[in-house]
Formats: C-alpha cells, structure tokens, sequence
C-alpha cells in the first residue's frame, strides 16, 4: 500500500471520525501550549551575578526569581496530563464505526499489519496538525501579548524563546508519542475481515495490589524531608529529592488510578447484593463486567485531585507560617503585615488546578457519550423488550456516580498525605529585638535612644499544619458537579441512541 493511499484512508471516515480527528488535534494543541510555556519559563537566562541574582525585567516572582522556575514549569507540564488524557477518549471515539471500516479494509485485501499502520497513523497525523497550529498559536500570541509596562517589565517571558531543538521536540515528539501509545493499545487487537476482536475481559475483580503504589508515593514524599536535613552531601540531596518527588507523585497517581477499578469492582459487588431495582441491578452488571471503565474514564480528573489536594495542604502550611510570622511580628513591635506572595501563588496554582479539572471534564464527556452509543444496540435491545429509557437513565446515572464518590474521596486523600508529608508543621525560631517606644527624633539620637528602647523577647514556636478541609470539600464538590454534568450530557444521548432503528445497525 502507497503511502498517499495510506494517508488518505486514514483521514476517510464519517462525521464521527472527523469528530475524532478534530478532538484529538485540540487536545494535541493544548498540549503544545502546555510544553512550550514550560519551556519558555525554563529558557530564561539567569542574570550575572550571584544565585541570588533576579531577572528584574518581569512583573511576577515566580519569573524574577531563578529559585521559582523549576516549581512552575512543573506546574505547566502537570497541566498536560488532563490534557493527554482527553486525548486518550477522544481517540476512543466512535470505535464500533471504525472497527468496521477497518474489517471492511481487511475485506478489500489489506493486511493486519497495513490495517494497524493505518490507525496509527490517523493518530499521528491529527496530533502533528494540534501541534503545528499549536507552535502557530503561540508564536503568533509571544508577540501579542509581549507588552512592557511604564517601567518596562513584563507580565509574561515574551522576551525569550525555547531551543530550535527544544520546539521540535515538542511539535514532533507528541505526534510520535501519540502514534507509539496507539500501537501499544492495538498490540491485544486482531482485525479481520469479519470484525475487530480483542482479548476476552478479565473474569475475575482486579486485585488490591493497587494500594502498594500509593503506599510507595506517600512514603517517598515523607522521606524527602529526612533527605533534605540529614543528608549531609548537597549534591546527593539535590539528586535524590527530585527523583523521590517524581517517582513518588506518580506512583500515587497510577495508584489512585488502577485502584479505582477495584473500587468499580466491589462497589457493582455490593451493589448487585443490596439493590432491589433494575435501574441499580443494571449498573452493577456492567460495574462487575468492566471495571476498568472507571479508571480510564475517570484518570484525568483523578489526576488533577491529586493535584489540587496537594497544593491545598500546601496552602495551609503558607498559611500557617504567614500566621505565625505575623504573631511574632506583633509581638515584636511591627505592624504584623502578612506577605501575600506565596498565598498569591498558590492562587495561580488553584487557577491550573481549576482549568485541569475542566478539561477533565471534557474527557469525562467524551467517554461517557462514546460507551452510550458503543453500546446503543445493547440499549435499544432493552427498550424493544420492554425496559423503560428512564430506567436506563438512572441506570447510566448509577453507573458513573457509585465508583466515582469513593475514587474522588481516595484521590483527595492520598493528594493530602502527598502534600502532609513535605509539610506536616511549622517551626519558627524564636529570637530578640530592640524597640524603641519614642518619636523618630528620641529614638534616632544616640544619646536620648538608650532610655526609650527596651528587649522584646519572642519564643520559638512549633504548630502543626491543620487539614484544608474547607478546601478539599470544594473539590470535591467541583469533581462531583462535573460527574454530574458529565452524567446530564451522556442522557441526552441516550434517546438517541436507544431508538429501535439501532436494531438494524450493522
């Protein structure tokens, strides 16, 4: 097979396929985005001078600040994650449709290996289109938002720009990615001319040994501080604390994720055991059937909980400290003034964490709507004898809010242990200084300073880092809303997809 011919079965299709074509490449755009301004915060050049030295010609500390950069380029590639994982539903999309043109390219003497090729290289090619707009969008926005105030200094680092080689990896190297992870997703698929098949479904439950993971990332996180104050060797310390970070974080992720199919499992378990009426007998069925529906529809919203109940308990210990630096400032005389720059930064990091959970919102969307018309036949079978389309609602309801209230509690919590175990308390040493309780001109003459200045004497304090509760609740409540959301969506769908006409689908 030619590769023009190739390519140009590969971007055929129905509407549904354009759908997916059109949703994969918006995902790979904001991706690109994503990577390049983590690049691009990376690539400022750190001033002459010593570590210290700020790069003045911008508004905000965490670009002015070389010691800053690090943490939000983090920030800026954890936004990706969302993002790759709508990427993952939106190439779900449509899947029974496609399966069958695939069988019927089989049919037409393509062999399994150029009927592989071929989505592989749909994926590849809708992600190198995301990607190229991408790098378009953010040239074009560099100059239009490079804007110097009065004092010349810049909100964004319009001023720089990643490596020829640093862009390229991004443009090429998601497209590439997208491509591999379709292969490896494909490598259990065998296409005929008959259909599509795939490995038969576990019969068992998954087993728990997902709570290995998350017991390895919260231990990794509460070993990083033992590693910073007792590991006399700097250079061992810098190495060893990212990689238990990394390490850690993602563990507890994959965790989190790979655990919600056995909360799926055991809750249609319980379900199927207490439930009375179909709608709930249904969606225990098919929690018992699949359980792995749930980790890969709910993995980017999981994602960013994880996320967001980190920064929460890190936004309680910036807190806290703020608080007791105050005290002690009150105590010694100031005017007890907060400084509002790491509570203002945790502001830009909960803004991140609210565009992820949208996003993840997105994908929940897209998974729901894509499993409701996989299985319209399924649906309409069930209306054709006699089952009402209410009770399939409620029954899709069911089967997306019962594993989804233990997976989003779960999440919260191993995101709140992750963060507890950087900052579980504040300490602050307790020390003296000299107030002087006169006017300016008493305390400024050496020889009238003496009579009107006294100790202050404050203690060291040591106060544990309360649990954000209130914060966490919210989060929880925006991932339940947007379940809920999601859930509101799929029934629309849902008359659709359960008209008798699906019978005649083929």
């Amino acid at each position: 097979m030619r590769p023009t011919t190739l390519l140009r079965l590969a971007l055929a299709g129905t509407r549904t396929d354009t759908a997916r074509v059109v949703l994969t490449a918006l995902s790979a755009l904001l991706a690109t985005l994503a990577g390049l301004a983590a690049l691009t915060v990376l690539a400022i050049e750190k001033p002459a001078g010593d570590a210290w030295e700020q790069s003045e010609q911008y508004r905000n500390a965490l670009l002015r600040e070389p010691g800053l950069r690090g943490g939000t380029a983090f920030a800026l590639l954890m936004l990706m994650v969302p993002v790759l994982a709508l990427a993952g539903q939106c190439a779900r999309l449509g899947a029974p449709a496609r399966d069958r043109r695939l069988a019927a390219i089989r049919l037409a003497g393509a062999t399994p290996g150029q009927v592989t090729r071929l989505v592989v290289l749909e994926t590849g090619v809708a992600a190198l289109l995301g990607t190229l707009v991408g790098l378009g969008v953010y040239l074009v926005g560099r100059d239009l938002l490079h804007r110097p105030d009065a004092q010349a200094r810049l909100a964004l680092p319009t001023d720089v720009l990643p490596s020829t080689g640093a862009l390229a990896g991004v443009v090429l190297g998601l497209p590439v990615v997208a491509a591999l992870a379709t292969a490896l997703m494909l490598r259990t698929v065998t296409t005929s001319p008959l259909g599509v098949s795939r490995k038969a479904a576990r019969e068992r439950g998954p087993g728990p040994w997902a709570g290995l993971l998350i017991g390895f990332g919260v231990v990794s996180f509460a070993l990083i501080r033992p590693v910073v104050y007792r590991v006399a060797d700097g250079q061992m310390a810098g190495r060893l604390v990212p990689l238990l970070f990394a390490v850690g974080a993602l563990a507890a992720m994959i965790g989190v994720v790979i655990g919600t199919g056995w909360l799926s499992y055991h809750c249609g378990r319980l379900l199927r055991r207490h439930a009375r009426r179909p709608a709930a007998l249904l969606a225990a069925g098919r929690l018992m059937a699949d359980p792995w529906a749930g980790s890969r529809t709910f993995a980017a919203l999981l994602a960013a909980l994880i996320f967001g109940a980190g920064a929460a308990a890190q936004r309680a210990y910036f807190a806290t400290k703020d608080q007791i630096e105050r005290e002690q400032s009150r105590l010694a005389g100031a005017d007890g003034a907060a400084n509002p720059f790491y509570l203002s930064t945790m502001d830009l990091v909960d803004g991140a964490i609210a565009v992820a959970i949208l996003i993840a919102t997105g994908g929940l969307i897209v998974a729901l709507v894509e499993g409701i018309v996989a299985r319209r036949r399924a649906y309409a079978a069930l209306v054709a004898t006699g089952v009402p389309r209410a009770t399939l609602g409620r029954s899709v309801a069911w089967q997306a809010l019962v594993p989804a209230v233990p997976a989003i509690l779960l999440a919260l919590t191993v995101g709140t242990l992750l963060g507890r175990g950087l900052v579980a308390d504040v300490s602050e040493g307790g020390g003296s200084t000299l107030i002087c309780e006169a006017p300016a001109a008493l305390c400024e003459d050496p020889a009238t300073r003496d009579q009107y200045s006294r100790i202050v004497y404050y203690p060291a304090v040591q106060r544990a880092v309360p649990v954000p509760l209130e914060h966490l609740a919210w989060l929880g409540a925006g991932a339940l809303a947007a379940v809920l959301v999601t859930v509101g969506v799929g029934l629309l769908f849902l008359r659709a997809s359960t008209a008798l006409d699906e019978l005649r689908t083929t």
